[in-house]
């Protein structure tokens, strides 16, 4: 499932990321790594707020969509 599609208060566990390879290397930089879990904290504007490890990140949908998450 995308991470896109996520609602606030979702923890989910990445799985994949989708994309060309600048974008999969910026997303690693920002801390989503295949196995980490990533929580959902709000939605604001057509942007998702994250928790990720110790990191609050805001990403856009369109983004997120290239994120590849499971429940945990």
């Amino acid at each position: 499932m995308p991470l896109a599609l996520s609602a606030a208060g979702d923890t989910v566990v990445i799985r994949k990321i989708n994309g060309q390879d600048d974008l999969r290397q910026h997303l690693t930089e920002l801390g989503f790594i295949v196995g980490d879990k990533v929580s959902v904290i709000s939605e604001l504007a057509g942007s998702l707020i994250l928790q990720v490890k110790d990191s609050r990140i805001a990403i856009n949908r369109g983004t997120a969509s290239h994120i590849l998450v499971e429940y945990c």
